[in-house]
C-alpha cells in the first residue's frame, strides 16, 4: 500500500484530490492538511511515500516545505499539485516527481500514482536480490582511466556532489559517476548509513552530530576532516541501533 498526504490549503480542493487519489488502487491517503507547521508535523508521524503539495499554501511557500520533507526523507516522492505552472523549473530543481497543473485530471493523476507504484514495488524487488551482496568486503569503481578495488573496511563516508561520488577511506578519495543508490546496495545496511540523500557514512566512524538546521545535523567521522549531513528522520533511526 502507498501511503499518501496532500498538503492543500484549500479545503474544498484538498478535499476533491484526496478522493481522487484514493480511487487508485493501493493507494492510502494517511494525512490532509493546509498549512507548513501541520505538513511538516504529520510527515513526520505517517511518513508517507508520496506528497502532493501546492505551492502557495495561504501565502506559505510549498517549495519551501517540500524543501523541509526531502531533508527529513530524501526518498519520498513530490508531486506538485498546483495552479500555478510557472514554478515548474523551481520544482523540478528539487527533484519534484511530477507537476499537476489544476485543474486536476483524474487520468493522470492515476497514472502519476501508478508509475510511483511500480518504482517502490521495483525498489523492494531490488532490495530483496541484493540483500545477499550486501557484505561485500570489497567495492569494485570504475574511474575514467582505471577500475578501482576499494575495501569496504575502509571506507569512511561518500558524498553525492556536482554529478559524481566522492567515496572517503582511511587512505584516499576515489570519484565515479556511479549513483549513490547504487552504491548503497553493494554495502552491509548493518555497517553504513544513507543518512541523507547526498551521504552515506560508515556508522561506526560517526564521532560527533551537531545541529546544522531544523532538520538537519552535521556529522563529525573518525578518519577525516570531511563532514556529512544527516536528517533528523535517520538520527532517532540511529539512535534506536546505537546507545547514546
Amino acid at each position: 500500500m502507498i501511503k499518501v498526504m496532500v498538503v492543500e490549503d484549500e479545503e474544498q480542493i484538498r478535499g476533491i484530490l484526496k478522493k481522487m487519489v484514493e480511487r487508485t488502487k493501493g493507494c492510502n491517503v494517511v494525512s490532509a492538511c493546509g498549512n507548513f507547521a501541520t505538513a511538516i508535523s504529520d510527515f513526520m508521524s505517517f511518513h508517507p511515500d508520496v506528497v502532493f503539495m501546492d505551492i502557495d499554501l495561504a501565502g506559505e511557500s510549498g517549495l519551501e516545505c517540500a524543501k523541509a520533507i526531502t531533508e527529513v526523507d530524501p526518498k519520498v516522492k513530490i508531486v506538485f499539485a498546483t495552479a500555478h505552472s510557472e514554478y515548474m523549473a523551481n520544482a523540478f530543481e528539487i527533484y519534484a516527481f511530477d507537476y499537476l497543473v489544476k485543474p486536476f485530471d483524474l487520468e493522470r493523476i492515476g497514472k502519476t500514482l501508478g508509475r510511483i507504484k511500480s518504482m517502490v514495488d521495483e525498489e523492494n524487488s531490488e532490495n530483496s536480490e541484493n540483500k545477499s551482496e550486501s557484505s561485500l568486503e570489497k567495492l569494485v569503481i570504475r574511474g575514467k582511466e582505471e577500475i578501482n578495488l576499494i575495501d569496504t573496511k575502509d571506507i569512511i563516508m561518500i558524498e553525492r556532489s556536482d554529478g559524481a561520488c566522492r567515496i572517503i577511506t582511511n587512505d584516499e578519495i576515489f570519484l565515479t559517476t556511479a549513483s549513490l543508490s547504487s552504491i548503497q546496495e553493494k554495502l552491509d545496511p548493518d555497517k553504513f548509513m544513507r543518512c541523507h540523500k547526498s551521504y552515506i557514512i560508515r556508522t561506526d566512524a560517526v564521532k560527533k552530530l551537531e545541529i546544522y538546521g531544523r532538520w538537519t545535523y552535521t556529522v563529525t567521522l573518525k578518519g577525516t576532516s570531511e563532514t556529512a549531513l544527516m536528517t533528523s528522520e535517520k538520527y532517532n533511526e540511529m539512535k534506536e541501533k546505537l546507545i547514546f
